[in-house]
């Protein structure tokens, strides 16, 4: 694997050079002579640790404005399912390129993704030269969701790329898989080692229909099947009380917050309060460009530490501690040792340009990059020390 200098790159306050070996930062502060295969000019630019994007639908992106300003049983019953159910394979491919493209260039270099005819996403991430969990999708009655046929595919998968590409188990709701599948996708992901990836309490109107039909809230209700555990991916959570918050931290489910498609769904503020203080790991994703509409997670930075402070605390989660939910907690929830520019860290990371009109003045680097910046500051995006985005 070759090896990179990023010379005089602005990193924790201080213009150093770092090395970059074997897709791994090898060391930092260079002395003027150093060599590598490949000598990056970084005057004028940061580095910051890229995105871990923990909950999206990443072919949906050939959805993108197609059904919007709608509540999500509307949306997805009477628009998304049918025009889902219309897609070819070579649909969802175009749907995963696009998705890919917009993801390197606003600086994610990892995707939790749930859909359909995953060989194709497969190859999207294989060519792009970035990571993904890509979820074997679990439903009862959608017509894309042949789950059963998956359950040796998902046994006996084979990484095509070598580290960068794992399989997930995927129900899709409490609402949509029953009991005995979400018990039997429970069992197939603990047998296989891999990831659980599940939306829980989006709406209030699922936790209505889950206390009418099971006599429990959903977290409640998956803990009573055995499902949640440190392998599981909650995306949502929003309408979780502060009992269920200690049951999701006490089983070390890794929590995905969409402040973006909440909002445009209606589905109501996340408890941020109750997340923080429950310690659970807390992680930040896009959702689909169907319902955000689009994958940039500088943005959902953004959003989840405004609508944290709508409760009158301006002081909660600040800027260091959003950017760590969007990167170092991301990689943590897939076993991805990434997500902090330091020396034997997987050397995934943007450069930022510091020149733009929002990036200056920059009394702090991190606050421009919350409050301040969007995506065009980037000018490249590293995974595993390989450029798989430049401007």
């Amino acid at each position: 694997m070759s090896s990179l200098i990023l010379r005089n790159v602005l990193c924790d306050g201080v213009r150093t050079s770092i090395l970059v070996e074997e897709g791994r930062f090898k060391a930092f502060g260079l002395r003027d002579g150093a060599v590598a295969d490949e000598v990056l000019d970084c005057g004028g630019l940061a580095i910051l640790p890229a995105f871990y994007n923990t909950h999206t639908h990443a072919a949906m992106s050939v959805l993108r404005g197609y059904a919007d300003d709608m509540d999500l049983k509307t949306w997805l019953e009477d628009h998304i399912w049918p025009y889902e159910a219309k897609l070819s394979a070579a649909d969802i491919r175009r749907g995963s390129e696009l998705a890919v493209r917009e993801m390197v260039s606003t600086g994610s270099v990892f995707f939790n993704d749930m859909y359909f005819d995953i060989d194709e996403t497969i190859d999207v991430v294989r060519e792009a030269g970035i990571r993904a969990s890509i979820g074997i999708t679990v439903m009862e009655m959608h017509s894309k969701a042949l789950a059963e046929s998956k359950w040796a595919y998902t046994r006996n998968f084979t990484d095509p790329t070598g580290g960068r590409v794992s399989l997930n188990v995927a129900p899709h709701a409490i609402y949509t898989v029953g009991p005995e599948k979400l018990k039997a996708s429970a069992a197939l992901a603990r047998e296989c080692g891999l990831p659980l990836h599940i939306h829980v309490s989006e709406t209030a109107g699922e936790v209505a229909d889950c206390l009418r039909e099971h006599g429990m809230s959903p977290v409640r209700y998956l803990d009573s099947l055995g499902v949640l555990g440190p392998n599981v991916v909650a995306a949502h959570c929003v309408h979780v009380d502060k009992e269920e918050w200690d049951i999701l931290a006490s089983r070390e489910v890794t929590v995905a917050h969409c402040p973006c498609s909440n909002m445009k769904l209606g589905s109501g503020r996340f408890p941020y309060e109750l997340a923080i203080a429950s310690g659970a790991n807390i992680t930040l994703g896009t959702d689909g460009d169907s319902s955000n509409n689009n994958l940039d997670m500088r943005e959902e930075m953004k959003f989840a530490a405004l609508l944290a402070k709508v409760s009158g605390d301006p002081t909660i989660l600040p800027a260091p501690e959003v950017l760590k939910w969007a990167t170092e907690n991301g990689a943590k929830a897939f076993g991805i040792h990434a997500g902090r520019i330091e020396a034997g860290y997987l050397a995934d990371a943007v450069l930022v340009s510091l020149d733009g009109p929002k990036m200056t003045p920059c009394h702090n680097l991190v606050s421009n990059w919350v409050y301040a910046a969007d995506s065009s500051s980037i000018r490249y995006t590293l995974c595993g020390g390989r450029i798989v985005y430049r401007a």
